[in-house]
């Protein structure tokens, strides 16, 4: 029995074409990718990759999101994430609106070690945690600032609609996470800090990254390179200059532009060798092996799967590392792998993208394709296999 249900990335991509009246050759045309490989994503035969997800996605006039069935409603609903959601919507509604008089906000030392605990926790992949608390927060930061105002108060509130934005794009609520963004870069523009609005370019270009925009991607990381350059030399505008050009990076090979990739990729290198791990300076995980796991993405990106694969064997992630960026990691091997036909380890690397931070694991896209990827294969695998399906909330 299939552990997938009928309802896997290539059934949507063919009931939205159907709903279009577009034909196989039609889609492959309009979005550019080869014939083959469209039908064979289609009927399930081959996971889609990023890139096809992406061109599929704009060619059909829909969101990378309706594509990959995002977010995965009913699994929300068992692990009782659902509910969480509206609140924090509700959050972001409310930051025009002054202070509350119904809320009593405490000091903001108080509010400010609160937000860098919800930075820290979504980094060690407690996604439940985060959820539960920021709306909270973020409504008495918002009342904070408003009543008191000043550079700190406004910049602990934006660290706060970060994590709202972290929340909501692991969740897979691509709209929350666009508003949540907006929300942070207001907040930034008020405590006058270049860093964070930087940061916020970089976060706003990773969303079109996942919408398949490459072009207006590559726009907000050079408007964000430009907004760092602003802010004052140190270590932190070099670490998020270093994360741009990471991005920048993906962006380029995700578009196939190898040479302007690489070229990033260099960049981030140089700076990264003299910031050196820098994984907790705006929680970003900025630093030499950083740039060693996205080398693996870009390559993937590229379609170079069997140089990501060896340029992964040879990389150690530190023990102290953000959890939630190993899982990432490990996820991303697993894709290279199934793509070269090493099941076995590519399946293995999905496990271990689990132990690392369960709770992103299960929501992550590219742990999905991959395991359908590696079900398709027909090969096989160990019978823990047909339980990591059902633990995904893959099976019937």
């Amino acid at each position: 029995m299939h552990s997938l249900p009928h309802d896997h990335t290539g059934a949507r991509m063919k009931r939205v074409r159907l709903e279009r009246h577009l034909t196989q050759r039609a889609v492959s045309d309009l979005s550019g990718v080869p014939y083959s490989t469209y039908t064979k994503t289609e009927q399930g035969v081959i996971a889609a990759t990023p890139h096809v997800a992406a061109a599929v996605a704009r060619a059909l006039r829909v969101t990378v999101a309706t594509i990959m069935g995002q977010p995965y409603v009913d699994e929300l609903r068992l692990d009782e994430l659902d509910v969480l959601i509206r609140p924090i919507r509700e959050s972001l509604d409310v930051y025009d609106l002054g202070a509350d008089p119904d809320i009593t906000a405490r000091s903001l030392a108080v509010l400010h070690d609160e937000s860098e605990a919800l930075c820290a926790a979504i980094r060690a992949g407690e996604i439940k945690a985060v959820a539960s608390k920021v709306a909270g927060l973020i409504q008495e930061t918002t009342t904070a600032a408003h009543s008191e105002g000043g550079r700190e108060a406004w910049l602990t509130l934006a660290s706060l609609y970060r994590s709202a934005y972290d929340v909501a794009t692991k969740l897979g609520f691509q709209d929350l996470a666009t508003i949540a963004l907006t929300r942070m870069d207001w907040a930034a523009q008020r405590g006058s800090d270049a860093v964070l609005g930087g940061m916020c370019h970089y976060m706003r270009a990773l969303t079109y990254l996942r919408d398949g925009q490459y072009r207006t991607g590559g726009r907000l990381i050079t408007l964000g390179l430009s907004t760092i350059s602003q802010a004052d030399a140190g270590r932190e505008q070099q670490v998020v200059t270093g994360q741009l050009h990471l991005g920048a990076a993906v962006m380029a090979g995700r578009a196939q532009d190898e040479d302007r990739a690489h070229g990033h990729l260099q960049e981030a290198k140089r700076l990264a060798g003299e910031t050196g791990e820098a994984a907790k300076v705006k929680w970003l995980a900025f630093g030499p092996t950083n740039v060693k796991v996205h080398r693996v993405s870009v390559l993937a990106e590229l379609d170079q799967y069997g140089e990501a694969v060896e340029s992964a064997d040879g990389l150690s992630i530190p023990d102290d590392w953000p959890r939630s960026r190993a899982s990432h990691h490990y996820a991303e091997v697993a894709r290279a792998q199934m793509w070269t036909g090493q099941l076995e380890p590519a399946f293995k690397n999905l496990l271990l993208a689990r132990k690392t931070a369960p709770q992103q694991a299960r929501y992550h896209p590219t742990v999905r394709e991959t395991y359908a990827g590696l079900e398709a294969a027909h090969r096989q695998l160990p019978h823990s296999f047909l339980s990591y399906g059902s633990w995904l909330g893959a099976s019937h």
